[in-house]
């Protein structure tokens, strides 16, 4: 009972979460002769070394749950790079002034912003061949970043972001 809490509350997270997906891959790519992967060495990620290291036991995780093994002579390398952003903010209140009289007319409008600003985190995930040096697949993830979570909430939520980029991986073949 105690395993099957932390896994309803993954699955809570990634059903309700903002968290966007943009996916892209080489069609002409076989994905099933991608079985070991690793990681580019000396990867600056743009994450603090906490966040760093929570994010790659994420995806050790769900690429051990579909069959691929961390190698030593690894057949596609994993590259992460992220950044931070400031969200443009959607909320604002409009203020206006008009007047209408005999055939004039005339009207400002303020749009004053409201709340907060959001702070987001993309991350960008390149998987590349080792023998050919191609990029084969990418997956851009963009979430909401609190700056001020504690240490487990930042660990689920970079779970949850990593299961929600992988669960397209490999992509269904459309050829």
């Amino acid at each position: 009972m105690k395993s099957i809490i932390p896994f309803l509350l993954l699955i809570f997270l990634v059903s309700c979460s903002a968290i966007r997906v943009n996916y892209d891959y080489d069609r002409d790519t076989d994905f099933s002769k991608y079985t070991t992967y690793n990681y580019y060495p000396d990867m600056d990620t743009g994450l603090s070394e906490l966040d760093t290291k929570r994010l790659i036991r994420a995806i050790d995780s769900t690429l051990r749950g579909k069959g691929f093994l961390l190698s030593e002579e690894p057949e596609f390398l994993i590259g992460i790079l992220s950044r931070s952003f400031q969200a443009p903010r959607n909320n604002t209140v409009g203020v206006g002034i008009g007047g209408t009289g005999r055939n004039v007319g005339g009207g400002m409008s303020i749009g004053i912003p409201v709340g907060a600003t959001n702070v987001e985190r993309e991350i960008q995930f390149d998987f590349v061949d080792s023998q050919k040096d191609e990029l084969f697949w990418q997956a851009i993830a963009v979430s909401t970043l609190r700056e001020n979570s504690s240490p487990i909430e930042r660990e689920e939520n970079l779970r949850a972001l990593v299961v929600r980029t992988f669960e397209k991986y490999p992509p269904k073949s459309r050829k």
